[in-house]
């Protein structure tokens, strides 16, 4: 339970302490002089510490009270954001609404959809971390953001709710020498003797399975000679002749001329962008999104996503 009288006496000790001067804090205050010490001596009867040193020249804090004032200034502006909250909930507006995002997605999604949420909540200030696709869930079940966007499929856990946003034929991308490189498709198996560079499971273990699972269905397991974090590396090790990658048939727009992309004769669709929340908090905000994004109408910035994250 909240002791909303030692509150107000903590708010008084800062104001004395930030002045320097009992007759400056009440002038701040809006109280008179007087009754403001009394108040700092109740204080300090109740923790049984001495804070301030009086003096001609003003008040002086003690070594207890310099040890103390930190935490009573972080506990005061948790209190002033408490307020800000409650007024803005009060209003109708969200706050701050946190989304984490893996690279494509800042460049592709976002900006339309940030675009939309301000106009449907002027107050709101939307807060945008880079994230890999592997941090999304837990950094959403710890609260860290709101919203995630991220290579994310199959099951998350009861709390994480997904909508898939992008999906992409899967492709093979071939130095521009390969014997392959001039078929105009090419079949999965027949790769089995080629080392991958791969997409860091590190970074996205989801996309990494659904990759290796493909290829063990077909008959083999990938020799995977570099794991790298992002598709673009992908391509560009493969330009520097360090292998052969499988990446979303979109890269064929950003190979450059050292490399081509070939789809594959197998129909395998990857997930390049999913959004995911948390079903165990809500907000306005949040279901705006979720409704915002199911509905269509938000259009990517360009006409296919070229995946980076």
């Amino acid at each position: 339970m909240i002791n909303f009288r030692l509150v107000r006496h903590l708010y008084l000790f800062l104001a004395v302490a930030e002045e320097g001067n009992f007759g400056r804090a009440a002038k701040r205050l809006g109280m008179s002089q007087p009754p403001l010490t009394e108040q700092i001596q109740v204080l300090e009867q109740a923790l049984k510490v001495k804070l301030f040193e009086r003096g001609r020249k003003g008040a002086t804090l003690t070594p207890v009270g310099v040890a103390i004032l930190p935490a009573v200034r972080k506990f005061a502006e948790q209190l002033d954001r408490l307020e800000l909250a409650v007024q803005e909930a009060i209003t109708g507006s969200t706050g701050v609404l946190s989304i984490g995002a893996i690279s494509s997605a800042l460049v592709d999604t976002l900006p339309s959809l940030i675009d939309e949420l301000g106009k449907r909540f002027p107050q709101l200030t939307v807060s945008v971390t880079e994230i890999d696709s592997v941090d999304a869930v837990p950094a959403l079940e710890r609260g860290d953001i709101d919203l995630a966007f991220a290579r994310l499929e199959g099951e998350l856990g009861t709390t994480i709710g997904a909508l898939p946003l992008k999906q992409d034929r899967l492709a093979v991308a071939l130095p521009k020498t390969h014997r392959f490189a001039s078929m105009p498709r090419i079949r999965l198996a027949t790769l089995a003797e080629e080392p991958f560079v791969t997409f860091s499971r590190a970074v996205s273990p989801t996309y990494f399975d659904s990759i290796i699972a493909t290829c063990r269905a077909v008959g083999f397991s990938p020799r995977i000679l570099h794991e790298v974090r992002t598709v673009a590396t992908q391509v560009a090790f493969v330009g520097c002749g360090q292998g052969i990658a499988l990446v979303p048939s979109s890269m064929k727009k950003a190979a450059p001329e050292s490399v081509v992309v070939r789809p594959l004769r197998e129909a395998v669709s990857v997930v390049t962008t999913a959004m995911a929340w948390s079903k165990s908090r809500q907000s306005p905000a949040v279901e705006a999104a979720i409704e915002i994004l199911a509905s269509g109408k938000v259009v990517s910035t360009r006409q296919r996503s070229v995946p980076h994250g």
